[in-house]
């Protein structure tokens, strides 16, 4: 939240030039506050636990946040009872005529799929674009990430030449973005997925700065100048298990996984991994809903 202080106050200058948010009595006073109104368009199979990740992140902040929970339409969910979808989630149809102040498009397990071939691909494309006419920030994680920037910029990706699975560290390139407010020199975030886009491809549409990259790992975050459209490839919302849990499944459906880089101890599965991420995680989405969204949507 912006600090309030007196316009004159010697530290005022100083605070600003940190890029600290601070705000005069007058602005303070002139403010109409109302909750927040995000859709999280959630295309994970395991919608229940990524609900959770997600709303933890989102409410690490005093902003008061509502939320509307998007499905496909175009697609059966085969992981997700029936019954949940109907009592808690919406379609697109459902909300084709609102407009909302942020919304967070997920990630889903189709990476080697060409977009095009992706049975609600039509669907998806659908409300990409609709999304730069209806909210006012919209944040894609992994394959929606990849898919935003397809859809919007003709950025191409990548199949790896095995899943890239672990936390890495990434250097934060543009400290003065609102997003990276708080932040160190390093942000650490989990990474899980068979693709990848490349830092000059995305730089080179000459509309996306790229703020976050690792050596090992690529590029974590990038964002249009505005802040109106933000790109996470990774999962600053994962849980302490998650990656372990998805090296499970993978062993057991015969496919040979490598363990996921710097997460268990001394690569040993039989001991709990160690928490590094969820401080990065929170503060990145508290300036998320901050400086893109609060700070800046119009009040109607």
């Amino acid at each position: 939240m912006p600090v309030n202080i007196p316009r004159d106050l010697p530290a005022r200058a100083t605070l600003e030039g940190e890029g600290i948010f601070v705000m005069s009595d007058e602005r303070a006073r002139s403010q109409d506050i109302r909750p927040m109104r995000i859709a999280i368009l959630n295309l994970m199979p395991t919608k229940e636990a990524t609900e959770t990740q997600l709303l933890r992140v989102l409410g690490g902040t005093p902003l008061q946040v509502e939320v509307s929970l998007l499905h496909m339409a175009s697609h059966s969910s085969r992981n997700t009872p029936p019954e949940h979808l109907e009592a808690f989630y919406a379609t697109f149809a459902d909300v084709a005529d609102q407009y909302f102040d942020g919304m967070i498009v997920t990630g889903a397990p189709i990476e080697r799929l060409e977009f095009e071939d992706v049975d609600y691909w039509p669907e998806m494309a659908q409300i990409l674009d609709w999304s730069r006419e209806h909210v006012y920030s919209t944040i894609h994680i992994c394959w929606g990430a990849q898919a935003a920037l397809y859809r919007h910029y003709g950025v191409p990706k990548y199949e790896l030449p095995q899943k890239l699975s672990g936390v890495f560290d990434h250097r934060v390139r543009r400290p003065e973005s609102p997003l990276l407010r708080g932040f160190d020199d390093v942000l650490v975030a989990p990474q899980s997925r068979h693709t990848d886009v490349h830092a000059a491809d995305i730089e080179a549409t000459g509309a996306v700065d790229v703020l976050a990259i690792g050596d090992d790992s690529g590029v974590l975050l990038a964002a249009t100048p505005d802040l109106r459209q933000v790109f996470i490839t990774g999962h600053p919302e994962y849980d302490r298990d998650t990656l372990g849990r998805e090296y499970q499944r993978d062993a057991e459906a015969g496919m040979d996984p490598a363990l996921p880089a710097n997460y268990y101890p001394e690569d040993d599965p039989s001991r709990e991994p160690a928490l590094t991420w969820r401080s990065h995680g929170v503060l990145l989405y508290a300036n998320w809903l901050n400086h893109c969204v609060y700070q800046r949507v119009p009040f109607e």
